[in-house]
């Protein structure tokens, strides 16, 4: 048995010793043994743990991926994932002002994946354990709102009359005003039995939809969300904000970022999120590569009552950038895309310059990529809110500032 000693946490939540040496559920300071696997210590066990590790409060947690600090307490997490977000930057050579992380509470995500399979007695249902296709149970996950909690059961339902031995399906589970939306992925080609089968299972749950591989099988009422009370009804598996309190943050910084622009652009925006909110105070065009999502987004849009004008255009925005002449007359863009980032469209960005830049990621890496686009192109970054909708995992959240050079040098112009 070796022993290290975990000199910090890295950004997926392994503790790191050196050599690199990868170990899970550790933090920096804890002496640690075990048996080293090529990089990663297996067995381990804390010789020596840090006085900030806590009782995991889910049951689940050795077994379970989906969370990889509930050993650690909350501000030690809080300060952890800003800290995930200050490295990206530093490796660009960026610095910033933070601003308070806001955390979403437990229990309180309002979607989640379930993976199932069908077995000789039923299925299984749950989530991935940790680097694993093993399907690990969750029937007392403290992070589903109750009502995701129980869509295990339908997953399960759906997995032993639509999943074949030697697939694993794939169950989004969405809590909304009217009922759960379930949209299905994977599953055995539809045929007139399963169709009637899956009727069935919708009817016995009280689905508000339900969706096979994209085709709505099933729908009692059109599921409805509320982005700051302007109601909209999604397609089948669409983009949502985890949790409302992290909807709320993200909008709030956005809200503030924009404030005072007579005309927005937003990027990459989904069903209207960002889009639809804005529009009580601003003209706002909204362009989103999924066209079923931008046609939730018109139809929320001609649904509600005050709302200024709100044009919508289905456009890969990895493809077909907006280019400057498109954005000439924005006075503050929204931008919020996946993962990846937006290498192409940020560079389009940086060219235009527009007034002020409110910039949403999920991702600090490819954030910190295209920050110093912007910061080369004479951007300033302002300041950063870390959002963590995703409590106890490594995934961060963000939004920030971004001012253009004329805006920045606007008052000293005013003083000469």
């Amino acid at each position: 048995m070796a022993e290290y000693t975990i000199s910090f946490l890295g950004p997926q939540g392994d503790g790191v010793a050196d050599g690199p040496v990868f170990v899970p559920r550790s933090l920096p300071g804890e002496r640690v043994s075990g048996t080293l696997d090529g990089s990663a210590l297996c067995d381990v066990k804390v010789l020596a743990p840090s006085d900030r590790r806590v009782s995991a409060p889910c049951t689940h947690f050795k077994s379970c991926g989906g969370c990889q600090v509930q050993h650690a307490d909350d501000a030690f997490v809080a300060a952890w994932k800003v800290e995930i977000v200050e490295r990206a930057l530093a490796g660009q050579g960026l610095s910033t002002a933070f601003r308070s992380i806001d955390t979403s509470p437990a229990l309180t995500r309002r979607r989640a994946g379930f993976a199932a399979r069908r077995t000789k007695k039923g299925a299984m249902v749950g989530f991935h354990g940790r680097a694993s296709g093993t399907i690990v149970p969750v029937p007392m996950c403290q992070l589903l709102t109750p009502q995701v909690r129980a869509g295990a059961a339908v997953a399960e339902a759906l997995a032993v009359v639509g999943a074949s031995r030697k697939a694993e399906l794939s169950v989004m589970i969405t809590e909304t005003e009217t009922a759960l939306d379930v949209a299905v992925s994977h599953g055995k080609p539809l045929d007139g039995l399963l169709r009637q089968q899956l009727a069935a299972v919708s009817t016995r749950f009280d689905l508000a939809r339900l969706a096979w591989d994209t085709e709505v099988v099933a729908m009692r009422a059109p599921p409805m969300l509320r982005f700051d009370g302007i109601a909209v009804s999604p397609p089948p598996g669409a983009f949502l904000q985890a949790t409302a309190q992290g909807e709320t943050a993200l909008r709030e910084a956005v809200t503030e970022i924009t404030q005072g622009a007579r005309r927005i652009i937003d990027l990459f925006a989904g069903c209207g999120t960002f889009a639809l909110p804005l529009a009580r105070h601003a003209e706002v065009h909204a362009v989103e590569g999924d066209a079923a999502m931008v046609a939730a987004l018109d139809h929320g849009w001609r649904q509600a009552t005050g709302l200024k004008p709100l044009s919508s255009e289905a456009r890969d925005l990895f493809r077909r950038p907006l280019l400057p002449d498109e954005l000439a007359r924005a006075e503050a863009v929204v931008i919020d895309p996946p993962r990846a980032g937006a290498v192409a469209q940020v560079a389009e960005l940086a060219r235009a310059r527009p007034p002020r830049i409110a910039y949403v990621s999920c991702n600090p890496v490819s954030f910190a990529r295209d920050a110093k686009t912007l910061v080369d192109a004479g951007f300033t970054l302002d300041w950063i809110q870390v959002v963590d909708q995703f409590r106890w995992s490594a995934h961060v959240e963000l939004a920030a500032c971004f001012t253009a050079p004329h805006i920045r040098d606007e008052p000293r112009r005013r003083q000469r």
